[in-house]
């Protein structure tokens, strides 16, 4: 990796450790204070972590390309539809599926997920207790998920366990060869997963994703199965897992911040906001590779045709250039041009969904239950890659009160 600069300093980033995933944000500023590219600790490869430079590499696909042989990271066959395509193709996909996901859908969802977060709360608010994870950042993304794909609420534990073998092999983070392998393994049964289910929609089609995806069509032809698999691959992973990881992610810093929980419960009008912040500072999707296409340079550092990249949206969410004092987390944030969901024509295809869920879960969390605390002796646990809080016990009511919680 070579660099016009005979005295940059370089700054290494592990991206797979747990302690990392915890607290990414000072590891961040660190690496942006001491180069404008960083690199990976176990695999050496380059990690772009500047808020203009990771913008302008999601905005030019030509260059840092989502096309590359990476299938076998991810289990899959083929690329996934449409995040492993670029354009143009890929905005012919985007241009199909965006009408099943644009705002006005996603605002027809909203009273059932509302209810559906109700009905969760109601299971639990008279314990004092839960672990949050379990019993209500999983459950309430996932059935929503469900519900838009068309599959039985009773496949949500399998759905559950065929992701997780994609994104959270049950591996250290460091064999890679060998999550690789069980990967590929998950892949094969998400495949059969939904071969069968496509063949249950052109049996008998309903007003679902999957139905959809069976009459939609792309220059006057209807999508080929294959094409049909790489979109449901795609969207078991994204669906089941980003948004209860924002979730999980921002409780947790609510609950280790009480004036900021208190803030949002005396003034419910500032959630909008505050989950864009929340967005912006948790950031679970911590960076995305790309290839590089055409030799470039980047902040003094060529990077060669061909090779693998790591845009650190995580970083480029903290970047004191963009938003002044990035690590100060501000709900009155003026102008918040966060890259959460991305950039570009690869920006998240479920960024409505997304934001919907993740409003209706906070605002009737924190109206039914507005104090809330980490359960007393107990650590949250964060895993890397996609930041989820795997484990987040909290206490509200008498035993907060008698444990002590803040």
């Amino acid at each position: 990796m070579a660099t016009d600069d005979p005295n940059a300093q370089t700054a290494e980033i592990n991206l797979f450790s747990f302690d990392f995933a915890a607290a990414p944000q000072p590891v961040y500023r660190e690496a942006m204070s001491r180069c404008p590219v960083a690199h990976s600790a176990i695999v050496g490869l380059p990690i772009i972590c500047r808020y203009e430079d990771v913008v302008w590499a999601l905005r030019h696909p030509e260059i840092f390309s989502s096309e590359m042989d990476m299938q076998i990271a991810l289990g899959t066959q083929r690329p996934m539809i449409p995040q492993q395509i670029d354009p143009p193709l890929q905005t012919k996909f985007r241009k199909i599926l965006d009408l099943r996901f644009n705002r006005q859908r996603m605002a027809e969802l909203e009273p059932r997920v509302r209810a559906h977060a109700n009905e969760l709360i109601d299971k639990i608010i008279d314990q004092d207790e839960c672990e949050y994870d379990r019993d209500f950042a999983i459950p309430l993304p996932c059935t929503a998920f469900l519900g838009l794909m068309g599959l039985p609420i009773e496949d949500l534990p399998l759905c559950l366990e065929l992701k997780d073998g994609v994104i959270r092999p049950g591996v250290s983070p460091e064999e890679i060869f060998r999550a690789a392998a069980m990967r590929q393994e998950t892949g094969k049964r998400i495949y059969a997963y939904f071969e069968r289910i496509i063949d249950e929609r052109l049996a008998n089609p309903g007003d679902d994703i999957v139905s959809y995806l069976t009459t939609a069509e792309i220059d006057g032809r209807k999508l080929t199965r294959n094409e049909m698999l790489d979109v449901c691959y795609l969207f078991l992973l994204g669906g089941l897992d980003t948004v209860t990881a924002t979730l999980g992610c921002s409780t947790a810093y609510l609950a280790a911040n009480p004036a900021q929980r208190r803030k949002l419960v005396e003034r419910p009008e500032l959630m909008p906001a505050a989950i864009e912040e929340l967005l912006r500072w948790e950031t679970p999707v911590m960076g995305v590779p790309r290839v590089v296409k055409q030799k470039v340079t980047v902040g003094g550092v060529e990077l060669p045709e061909g090779m693998i990249v790591t845009l650190m949206v995580g970083a480029a969410n903290v970047d004191d250039g963009e938003f002044g004092d990035g690590q100060k987390i501000d709900f009155d944030r003026p102008v918040n041009r966060h890259v959460a969901f991305g950039a570009g024509p690869h920006r998240c295809l479920g960024s409505h969904l997304a934001r919907m869920e993740l409003r209706v879960g906070l605002e009737e969390w924190h109206r039914r239950i507005p104090d809330y605390a980490i359960k007393p002796g107990e650590n949250p646990f964060y895993t890397p890659g996609i930041r989820e809080v795997r484990y987040l016990p909290l206490v509200w009511g008498e035993k907060m009160a008698a444990q002590g919680a803040a």
